[in-house]
């Protein structure tokens, strides 16, 4: 038995058998040409290009139709590729400077911009390698030939391993035939990923070495929740994942009733449950899960998945669709987090990677330096406040300076708006992510100038403990549970209190359920989770009384250890709700 770790990208646990996609990238040989034939090469890779433009217009319109609009985006950003003469222009060159074949310009060119991907430091340029891949075997298709995928010999239910994976190839899966895979390449963001989360299968990424040590056959389980894949498991752990499984079947059906429940203590007070969203169709994905609205919106998605920088209209079209959504529902709209593990977008290839993203310009320090972008998204959100309640909140605050530059660049958006007799809600509330530690020891300070606290424990806890959470090296000592994160917890939620403002989770730490009780026991009435999460936490909430919850961060608020925190907590959450608390055995690896 051999357990890897990786980084989950989309949800669920399958146990399976693997199928290895051990493609390879062709090995184009050097061919010259004499000089007289040069231009008919050029001519050989201009008609490659646009016939691979037509391909992509075609798998976009289909993939629009299965998947649904963000996933169809990921082809129109390789459109967007194809027609970016930064691209294409230097395989020309090759072609008339060298006197060499098409197939061998497109394959070093593409090569070399994988190679620079690759090396950045920033995940968000290295998440891009699996595009350009993509888009140089639909070229060189075109050009030397189809080939046959071995996945349309694919005749029964397989676990896809992989080294990598193209968005293509993740969206051309033989219908039920994939239920899950794993890469050894990509992350969160990678147009792969955003690929499985559309299908609605589980899925793995980043997991090094598995394509080398997998076989055909291999029994496979793949949790991707946890990002955890285990390679020829024991018998023990195939029945515990199996019953696992079927506890979470049953367990979801019984979640069902819960959908129309209030998200009340037993002792009768309301624990406010609202949804994490990266695009607007899941604002209704929430509603169905019994969502009291969205928590946190994530703009920036907008731009993964674009080739250019979405225009005001295209913002408002977007933030409008999740209003209606939500049906008077509270929708709070994240302006744009660019940089660090998410890059810059569409700008990217224009950008020079950073040495330190996390610690680099990004978040609001990003939209302060390019005030007329900042100035297009918040006019766009302070449309679409018009047709329901809106919040807008800004994300990686650490000064009052970034607070009071943001905060007057909206009234400018605002004043803009008047002038022009575009309505919108005059009394917006306006708050902020609190994910610096500066934020949280000016808790107090902030609470004065905003409306409300969301507490992105991704950040918050990476930035206190100095690890960089992206990083499977240090991965083990990003925790949640460490003392230091939860003294600054206690000390947001009491300066919001004496503030009298809002005060909510949105990090993951809020959609685990060891966690909840503890939040619940502080002071938090507000959780911001995936989704899929909220029935299995309304199902927590319900089952447990304010005292009973103050009691345990009493209990935990004497522990030194994450490890201690961690073993009392979920010691706590399996004996009072068993069939809620994520209790497969799995060893970190």
């Amino acid at each position: 038995m051999e357990i890897y770790k990786g980084i989950p990208v989309s949800p669920g646990v399958v146990i399976g058998r693997v199928f290895v996609l051990d493609e390879v990238r062709q090995r184009i040989p050097r061919r010259t040409v004499v000089a007289e034939q040069a231009r008919a090469e050029v001519a050989r890779f201009d008609q490659a290009l646009e016939s691979s433009a037509a391909e992509l217009d075609s798998m976009r319109v289909q993939v629009e139709l299965e998947l649904g609009a963000e996933a169809a985006k990921i082809f129109a950003f390789h459109q967007g590729m194809l027609r970016d003469p930064s691209l294409s222009a230097p395989i020309r060159a090759r072609i008339e400077r060298e006197l060499v074949k098409a197939e061998y310009a497109v394959a070093e060119e593409f090569r070399a911009l994988s190679d620079r991907f690759a090396k950045m430091g920033d995940s968000s340029f290295s998440t891009k390698v699996d595009d350009v891949w993509d888009l140089e075997r639909r070229i060189l298709r075109r050009l030397v030939g189809e080939q046959r995928s071995r996945l349309q010999g694919l005749d029964q239910p397989a676990v896809v391993v992989a080294h990598e994976l193209t968005p293509s190839e993740a969206a051309s899966f033989p219908h039920g035939k994939v239920v899950g895979f794993a890469t050894e390449t990509g992350g969160r963001t990678s147009h792969t990923g955003i690929v499985a989360h559309a299908m609605g299968i589980p899925a793995v990424a980043g997991v090094a070495r598995l394509a080398d040590h997998a076989a055909d056959g291999d029994e496979i389980v793949l949790d991707g929740d946890r990002g955890v894949v285990i390679l020829n498991p024991d018998v023990e752990r195939v029945a515990s994942y199996r019953r696992y499984i079927e506890r979470m079947r049953v367990f979801g059906l019984s979640l069902d009733e819960l959908r129309d429940s209030p998200s009340v203590t037993r002792d009768g007070v309301k624990i406010a449950l609202h949804a994490n969203i990266e695009f607007p169709r899941e604002a209704r994905v929430a509603v169905e899960n019994g969502a009291d609205g969205v928590g946190l919106y994530r703009t920036e998605f907008l731009w993964l998945t674009s080739d250019h920088e979405p225009t005001e209209e295209e913002q408002y079209e977007q933030y409008a669709e999740a209003v209606r959504a939500l049906e008077g529902r509270p929708l709070t709209i994240r302006t744009f987090d660019l940089g660090a593990d998410k890059g810059l977008g569409a700008l990217a290839t224009d950008t020079e990677p950073e040495q330190n993203p996390f610690l680099g310009l990004r978040s609001i320090r990003y939209c302060l330096s390019n005030l007329p972008m900042f100035k297009r998204q918040l006019r766009a959100i302070l449309r679409a406040s018009a047709l329901g309640p809106v919040r807008v909140m800004f994300p990686l605050i650490t000064s009052t300076t970034e607070l009071r530059h943001a905060k007057m660049v909206l009234r400018d958006a605002m004043e803009d708006l008047a002038e022009e007799g575009q309505p919108f809600d005059r009394d917006i509330s306006v708050g902020m992510m609190v994910e610096a530690p500066s934020a949280a020891l000016m808790a107090t300070t902030f609470a004065r100038e905003v409306s409300f606290f969301s507490i992105g424990t991704n950040d918050l806890v990476q930035y206190v403990l100095a690890v960089d959470r992206t990083n499977e090296q240090v991965a083990n000592l990003y925790t949640a549970a460490h003392p230091a994160v939860l003294m600054l917890l206690k000390e947001i939620v009491r300066a919001g209190r004496r503030q009298g403002i809002d005060v909510s989770v949105c990090g993951e730490m809020a959609g685990e359920a060891e966690y909840v009780m503890l939040l619940i026991g502080i002071g938090l009435r507000s959780l911001s989770v995936s989704p899929a999460a909220i029935p299995r936490l309304k199902r927590i909430v319900r089952t447990v009384e304010i005292d009973q919850c103050e009691r345990l961060a009493r209990r935990v608020g004497s522990f030194d250890s994450e490890r201690q925190v961690l073993a009392f907590l979920r010691e706590q959450v399996r004996t009072i709700i068993p069939e809620a608390f994520d209790g497969r055995a799995v060893e970190e690896p």
